[in-house]
């Protein structure tokens, strides 16, 4: 079978004649001679088409096609450093696939609005294109790293009978009759796993019913959740220490022109190391009320708060030790002062805000009850839930990392719908 050949090994193949099946994002024509911009997705190249080069079909095609027309081109690669890439193709045939209508992303400036209605064709660009081969970096950093520490891959519903966290922000379906909740997380299911594998993770969509335009927030994003037995809440810490520097490892080694298109400062990044800061809830609310912050003892960070924080360190901060009311039912109190709980965010720096939540979990089922109780939760809808801590209950601690904020701060993103193929938010359901 022949080998099909992609632009991103057009060096390997100097001096030889290939076939390239992409678009043309740029063309211009000099009398006989067409310069046209080539791209198949996983590089671009420069193509000289000359008419005494071409038969009479060819040079038709090449003079007609226009931007982001399928194009079929057959040529010999050389070396030219005047070319962007240091290449160019000499063609010899070329095949217009389909003409392209006149597409309506130009080189002017468009709005955000004009942009995301478009967001089909906005993904062509060399930006937006890069955002997403960052984002496939990422991804397999984060299934490397986990594999790493022996996490093993499961899968948790993302149609659910209960909520995890909250039941303000839970997207509600009608299931045969029967109320359905699209997940807000797959940690529950993920810690019965745990009991069955040791260390485990899921990763998928997940959704948040929040009515909130911030540039950090999206209703559907992609979440890594990971549960560990006999993992108690300093170790679970050292994990996520683990995973964020194979990303920053990952994507410094691999993501050279991603972030050379993105304009990304690399040396913020290369300088974070671990162990990573950390501060108790109760000392940052201390410097955010120094910092003229408004807010109090027993609030819960919001984004300006975390922005703030975010700001005040170059490295990545963990901010422990919540009070108990304003997290999750399941956190472990901490021992000998159980207003507050074990649990911690992951703050990233350069004004990007927590990209990691996680904590210890209660393990004792007369605990977890009563924590039930205090939040209003029918513990008939929590059964399951129950007996993993009335058989075999074991110390365990877990978190969840957005894949979204960790891509928009690694590629110093100004707005989180960029990190996402199809964002949707509050007022966004097309494309």
């Amino acid at each position: 079978m022949k080998k099909y050949f992609r632009l991103r090994d057009a060096r390997n193949f100097l001096g030889q004649t290939v076939t390239v099946r992409g678009w043309a994002y740029n063309a211009r024509s000099s009398g006989r001679i067409v310069f046209l911009q080539l791209r198949d997705g996983s590089g671009t190249i420069q193509a000289i088409a000359s008419q005494g080069s071409l038969d009479e079909g060819s040079w038709q095609a090449a003079t007609e096609l226009t931007i982001e027309s399928s194009v079929k081109v057959t040529g010999t690669i050389r070396e030219d450093r005047r070319s962007p890439a240091g290449l160019e193709l000499e063609c010899t045939q070329v095949e217009l696939l389909q003409k392209a209508d006149e597409y309506p992303i130009g080189k002017k400036e468009h709005g955000v609005d004009f942009l995301m209605d478009h967001r089909h064709l906005w993904l062509r660009s060399k930006r937006q294109a890069a955002i997403l081969l960052l984002r496939d970096a990422i991804v397999r950093a984060m299934r490397d790293a986990m594999h790493d520490m022996n996490f093993v891959l499961t899968d948790s519903p993302i149609l659910t009978p209960t909520a995890a966290e909250g039941t303000t922000s839970l997207f509600k379906t009608d299931y045969f009759g029967e109320d359905a909740y699209l997940a807000q997380t797959g940690q529950l299911y993920i810690e019965a796993t745990a009991a069955a594998l040791g260390r485990v993770y899921d990763f998928g969509p997940t959704f948040r019913a929040e009515k909130s335009k911030t540039r950090r927030h999206l209703t559907e994003f992609w979440m890594l959740d990971a549960e560990a037995a006999f993992v108690e809440f300093e170790e679970n810490l050292e994990i996520q220490e683990r995973l964020v520097m194979k990303i920053i490892e990952r994507v410094l080694t691999d993501c050279h022109e991603q972030l050379k298109i993105l304009e990304r400062d690399t040396k913020p990044l290369a300088a974070i190391k671990t162990p990573f800061p950390r501060q108790r809830y109760t000392e940052a609310v201390k410097k955010l009320q120094s910092g003229g912050a408004k807010i109090d003892d027993g609030d819960d960070l919001g984004g300006d708060e975390e922005t703030w924080l975010s700001k005040q360190s170059a490295q990545p901060q963990f901010i422990t030790h919540y009070p108990a009311k304003i997290k999750a039912f399941y956190m472990k109190p901490e021992p000998g002062n159980p207003t507050h709980v074990l649990n911690a965010d992951l703050i990233a720096p350069e004004g990007y805000g927590e990209i990691i939540g996680g904590s210890q979990r209660i393990d004792d089922v007369k605990l977890l009850q009563q924590r039930m109780k205090d939040f209003g939760l029918k513990q008939s809808d929590y059964q399951w839930y129950l007996d993993l801590r009335r058989y075999g209950s074991f110390p365990h601690s877990g978190f969840g990392i957005g894949l979204e904020r960790t891509v928009a701060w690694i590629g110093r993103l100004e707005h989180i719908r960029e990190s996402i193929p199809f964002p949707r938010l509050l007022n966004r359901l097309r494309p």
